[in-house]
């Protein structure tokens, strides 16, 4: 089992996989080289790029997050004030700052993009090198950084953990967490709720402040976004939308026209906008997708008049059981499997938790959860110029939405009878995903992605050895 906080992480904007990821694998490499006595010996690192990271590098804030992350900064704590200072000193003088020593790095040459190679096991590949002061190589490491912010190294890649807690309702299936529920007569959240305490060693409370205090960063991010204005960084000239939209819904409830599921749709932008600039958000399970659980659980508590804190924090717990459905048995890469797996699968946890929380049982939710996902098979993910901007901001929007009408829909039935279940959803996922062309998974190279640009860029793709 996998944790719920390993689904829902703290972290930055513009991605999760190309952002957080990375970040996270450059600052695992400079420990290593500290932790293994290297670095008094290192005098130079180079960081390489590879696939879809290479790609879409630029528009994702890879690069930049490499620079940081080499320097030791985590995606959850980095004062994001800092980052324009740190990232000017560091190309402007040619130098990295790790744990106290001063390291040459000169973007122009130690910062390797290779857009037309991949690494063999990840389209979202890094690879590392130190180098003492005679050129001779010291340490390397390839890392994957393989959707939601997970990183694993080359060695570790496709490796089961058997050194997780035993927890005392496993399931690796919905078909087994459904008979869980079944037999111990208890909700998804609460057969969640019973494993972190096992995998944490803490108690219910304990377990409840953490995923309040995720509940708590994503209120905090619709705020920032329905205060924020101006255009978003990247050259799309894309302005922020969610505020005025806000705007002309509050003025619509005072003359009494208006669709209050409208508002889910704001509130995911909202997010996404703040993801796109940069700013602090919760991967839901990524941060392409990482407005529409907060959507959700924020029209839940505004409109909803049985919401209830504990309810709030219910809705996460079922979300995080969907969500680890799909991280162990498909992929929530955009790289890897498209939007689907980004999107489609946050849309999934959404409905499902979301048919929780107004009173679904366990097979409602199941229920629930399959029909957002069935619905958003095939979606590819094309981000025009590389930039988490168009289409996914009104993409949010419009799953936040559909997941909302699933979550009651699914409430109208027992949840019975199906010929689809989740489970064989989230097979079919994966496989639409390994099917589809790499050019529709994160590449900017087809799609949406080249109709903007009027023209697309044959790129001849080669898988490379480490």
């Amino acid at each position: 089992m996998i944790s719920i906080f390993d689904i829902f992480k703290i972290g930055l904007g513009p991605s999760s996989s190309h952002t957080v990821g990375p970040m996270k694998a450059a600052a695992a490499f400079s420990d290593g080289l500290r932790h293994s006595g290297l670095l008094g010996d290192t005098a130079r690192i180079v960081a390489e790029t590879y696939g879809s990271l290479a790609l879409t590098g630029q528009g994702h804030g890879t690069f930049d997050a490499l620079l940081l992350g080499l320097e030791g900064s985590l995606p959850h704590d980095v004062p994001l004030a800092d980052i324009p200072a740190r990232l000017a000193r560091i190309r402007e003088r040619h130098e990295l700052y790790v744990h106290g020593c001063t390291l040459a790095f000169d973007s122009a040459a130690d910062l390797r993009i290779h857009g037309d190679e991949v690494l063999p096991k990840h389209p979202n590949g890094l690879r590392f090198c130190a180098y003492d002061a005679d050129g001779l190589e010291l340490r390397a490491q390839v890392y994957y950084s393989v959707g939601g912010g997970f990183v694993v190294t080359e060695e570790a890649f496709g490796q089961e953990n058997d050194t997780a807690a035993p927890v005392p309702y496993p399931f690796a299936s919905a078909a087994e967490l459904l008979a869980q529920c079944r037999t111990e007569q208890l909700n998804i959240c609460e057969v969640v709720l019973a494993n972190e305490m096992a995998l944490s060693g803490e108690s219910e409370a304990q377990v409840r402040q953490r995923v309040a205090a995720v509940a708590a960063a994503m209120e905090s991010c619709i705020k920032r976004g329905l205060g924020a204005d101006g255009e978003l960084p990247g050259g799309l000239n894309v302005r922020r939308r969610a505020p005025q939209l806000a705007a002309k819904l509050k003025v619509l409830r005072e003359t009494e026209i208006v669709n209050t599921q409208l508002w889910p749709m704001v509130y995911a932008m909202a997010v996404n906008e703040e993801n796109a600039a940069g700013g602090r958000v919760v991967t839901a399970p990524t941060n392409g997708a990482a407005g529409i659980i907060p959507a959700v659980l924020h029209y839940y508590r505004k409109f909803n008049p049985h919401a209830s804190q504990a309810r709030v924090e219910n809705f996460l717990l079922t979300a995080g059981a969907i969500g680890i459905l799909y991280k162990t048995n498909a992929s929530i890469s955009g790289a890897d499997v498209g939007c689907q797996g980004e999107v489609g699968v946050a849309c999934s946890m959404a409905a499902g938790a979301y048919a929780e929380a107004i009173g679904g049982t366990p097979a409602q939710v199941e229920n629930a959860a399959e029909m957002a996902m069935e619905h958003h098979l095939g979606l590819t993910c094309d981000p025009v110029g590389g930039l988490v901007q168009i289409p996914c901001i009104e993409r949010n929007g419009i799953a936040a939405e559909k997941a909302l009408k699933l979550g009651a829909l699914a409430l109208l039935e027992d949840g019975t009878g199906k010929k689809v279940s989740l489970d064989m959803v989230i097979q079919t996922m994966l496989q639409t995903g390994r099917d589809m062309k790499s050019t529709y998974k994160e590449t900017s190279l087809a799609g949406l992605a080249v109709t903007l640009k009027q023209k697309a860029v044959p790129v001849s793709v080669r898988v490379v050895e480490c």
